[in-house]
This record gives structure tokens, C-alpha cells and sequence, in this order.
């Protein structure tokens, strides 16, 4: 890396990437996840939210009620730092816990109703983030570009 240069920065006229460097998928991904994942960690604050309260909603959502160890596996959240994140959403009335009635010993997560409405602003909120992240792309392209990423990641996700 040369003075002045910033990791993930685009170029800006005056320097110039190499083209074996812009050919290779993996700097390519490395690049765009960076600025992607910025713009949805500002767009979500922006929001009053974060990527991690997304992921609790939307799984309880879209599968129903569930332990912190299932939220956990479901969204990819550390089971160490799910604590946090629930205690977030529960002071903000997004999730309720109730004790299982088969083990009182754990807690069954379960999204609220002002929380499906909360889900639903984030809904809008990363539809318009990822417009703007693929600006660049058409509809199409969009769609074939998050079918290729999909594969990729189930690749590389699946038991072997």
C-alpha cells in the first residue's frame, strides 16, 4: 500500500489499479464489501437500528419464535453477544421473552407487534440502500448478480 492510500478506497484518477489486481473476484468482493457494508451500518443507524437487530427481527419473523441458541444459528450472531442484541430489541418493546414452558430454564424470543412494524421500515430502508449500492445494475442484472452471490456463498457454507 502506498502514503495516502486507504484500504477499500476507490481509485481516483490519479492513482491507478493494476489490471491483474481488478480482475481477481476475491479484491473485487473484498472492495464492494466494505463499501456495502458501510453504507448499511450508516443507513441503518440513520434508522435507529443495526444489522443484528435486522437479523433478530427478521428470523423471528420469518420462523417463528425461538431459544437464543436458535436465534443465534438462525442469523449468525454470536451466542455471546445475542444477549446484547435481545436486551436492545426488548428495551425498545421490538421482541418479547417468555420462559419455556418445556424448559424454564431458557427464554422463547418472539417478535412484537411494534416490532413486525419495525421490521417493516428496515424492510424499505435496505430495499433503498441496496439501490443504491447497485445503482449500476438493471433490475435484471440485480437479480442475476444476488443469484451468483447466492450460489458462491452456498458453495462455501455447504458440509462437505
Amino acid at each position: 500500500m502506498t502514503r495516502g492510500e486507504t484500504v477499500g478506497e476507490p481509485d481516483d484518477g490519479a492513482r491507478k489499479t493494476p489490471d491483474r489486481l481488478r480482475r481477481r473476484a476475491s479484491r473485487l468482493l473484498s472492495q464492494l464489501t466494505v463499501r456495502s457494508d458501510r453504507l448499511i451500518t450508516d443507513g441503518l443507524a440513520r434508522a435507529d437500528a443495526r444489522k443484528w437487530h435486522y437479523a433478530v427481527l427478521a428470523s423471528l419473523q420469518e420462523y417463528g419464535p425461538a431459544s437464543q441458541a436458535e436465534l443465534s444459528g438462525r442469523s449468525g450472531i454470536y451466542r455471546s453477544d445475542m444477549v446484547g442484541v435481545l436486551n436492545e430489541l426488548a428495551e425498545r418493546d421490538l421482541v418479547e421473552r417468555s420462559p419455556d414452558p418445556g424448559d424454564r430454564r431458557r427464554n422463547v424470543i418472539t417478535i412484537s407487534a411494534r416490532g413486525r412494524r419495525h421490521l417493516r421500515r428496515l424492510d424499505q430502508v435496505l430495499d433503498d440502500l441496496h439501490d443504491e449500492l447497485l445503482a449500476p445494475l438493471s433490475p435484471a442484472e440485480r437479480e442475476h448478480f444476488v443469484q451468483l452471490l447466492t450460489r458462491l456463498l452456498d458453495h462455501h457454507t455447504q458440509p462437505s
